[in-house]
């Protein structure tokens, strides 16, 4: 571990490594064993690689990353573990989604959008398993010069190293979706950290890249208590202020459905939800990002919530 800075704070520098062999004695964990769960999925056409990207340049993204603190000394049995369910009050006037307002989300470093009043957006995927759709998601993403973030899986990885690899190289953002995609508040705080952990160490050993420090939680469930345990490992979790039901490959709306869902609600600061197993996402998706082009937006990345 790294030298001790503080009372309550440990700065990991250089020590990710040790941390993933004392999950792996753990777990009993190894790079060949086949974990995680499979979640029914299919394996993908992988791309090859490709250096460059027509996304943002990631010397931005560098500057705005912030040295990783991981706490740990929280006493998480006095934090509530109440389950919630994310929720959003969509808006036909282009103004910010209404959203649960029982707590304040951002004290414990998570957001539903991004703060800006500009016209900008910030597309996300979240990837369980490939369905035959993510290579030409990303060659659409290339062609508009459309930065997004990826919440993968340890599956999804797995199975998909070549893809994954290909994210990282064409700039865009890579994001923990755990290992297992349970609902994070019936789990121990153990099993939430390893589910983090084990998932982010897999990426690096799987593909070489590191993973960014956003976190989607499964099913979109939570608590105080988990979103507490997520910020300890210094992760900023993401909820999202658009979304339809895209997720069922054997109920899949029209591609007309999802062009004008994102023509009625968009907004600025707006994160989109968006499933790479949707057929009516990937036939959608040009037509979606050039109509908001249209309207004058540009598209970010989730680091401008570190700025």
């Amino acid at each position: 571990m790294a030298q001790q800075l503080g009372r309550k704070q440990k700065k990991i520098l250089c020590t990710l490594g040790m941390l993933a062999v004392v999950l792996a004695v753990a777990w009993g964990y190894t790079y060949s064993k086949n974990s995680g769960s499979d979640q029914n999925g299919k394996v993908g056409t992988e791309s090859a690689n490709e250096k460059g990207s027509s996304a943002e340049d990631t010397t931005t993204q560098e500057a705005t990353e912030k040295e990783r603190v991981i706490v740990e000394d929280t006493d998480y049995d006095s934090i509530d573990n109440t389950l919630y369910g994310w929720w959003f009050k969509r808006n036909d006037n282009h103004e910010v989604s209404g959203c649960q307002d029982d707590f304040d989300i951002t004290e414990y470093q998570a957001y539903y959008r991004v703060p800006v009043s500009e016209k900008k957006m910030y597309i996300t995927f979240d990837c369980g398993y490939e369905n035959g759709y993510t290579a030409d998601i990303l060659d659409v993403l290339k062609e508009e010069g459309v930065p997004a973030a990826f919440f993968v899986t340890q599956t999804f990885i797995r199975d998909n190293v070549e893809l994954t690899k290909r994210m990282k190289e064409e700039g865009h953002l890579v994001c923990n979706h755990t290992v297992t995609h349970p609902s994070m508040p019936s789990k121990s705080v153990k099993e939430q950290q390893e589910e983090l952990l084990t998932c982010e160490t897999y990426m690096k050993e799987a593909t070489g890249y590191e993973m960014d420090l956003f976190f989607r939680p499964p099913r979109g469930e939570y608590s105080k208590r988990t979103l507490q345990v997520a910020k300890d490992l210094g992760y900023t979790t993401i909820f999202w202020s658009m979304a339809y039901l895209d997720y069922d490959v054997n109920n899949q709306p029209t591609s007309e459905h999802v062009i004008e869902h994102f023509t009625k609600y968009y907004h600025p600061g707006a994160i989109p939800l968006i499933h790479n197993v949707s057929q009516a996402n990937h036939d959608a998706l040009k037509t979606v990002l050039q109509n908001l082009k249209k309207e004058g937006y540009t598209f970010g990345t989730l680091y401008d919530l570190l700025q």
